[in-house]
């Protein structure tokens, strides 16, 4: 059986390539510490803005505890071709403050809605995942590749 060889990309593809990779993934597994234990699920994001990344979580739910003991993130996305996107950050839950970007995520997602029957449910956490770090690695490759992140001008 021969080596199987990764199709060449040039390195100014990296940013294309990623978000191909979040477009076709679409449940990535998003990783968390319970203690010192890692914990791994499939996910459905609300919303992405670049690498950015918002999902939504039930406050009473076992990771919601997790991330507000140790905020760092990994989200981990594969294609069907498995090429793999890796997002490093940290999960900030969106604030009152926000309340209108939580509103424009409940319009956009009916699933929220069918369930929780209003956006300011109290049960109802938006997380948003900030990208400190993301990788991408086409299959066979066998290393990563750092994704330039967009200069924040604030």
């Amino acid at each position: 059986m021969s080596k199987p060889s990764p199709e060449p990309f040039e390195l100014s593809e990296l940013p294309a390539l990623a978000r191909g990779v979040i477009k076709e993934a679409k449940f990535p597994m998003l990783a968390s510490m319970d203690g010192d234990q890692p914990r791994l699920r499939p996910i459905s994001p609300v919303r992405t803005d670049g690498y950015n990344v918002y999902i939504a979580n039930l406050r009473s739910y076992h990771k919601t505890g997790e991330i507000e003991t140790n905020p760092k993130v990994e989200l981990c996305y594969l294609s069907p071709d498995h090429d793999q996107l890796r997002i490093t950050g940290v999960a900030h839950p969106l604030g009152e403050s926000e309340q209108s970007l939580i509103n424009e995520i409940w319009e956009e997602n009916p699933l929220l809605r069918q369930y929780l029957g209003m956006s300011d449910n109290p049960e109802l956490i938006i997380y948003r995942i900030v990208a400190h770090r993301v990788r991408f690695m086409r299959e066979w490759a066998l290393n990563y590749h750092d994704v330039p992140l967009p200069i924040d001008i604030g």
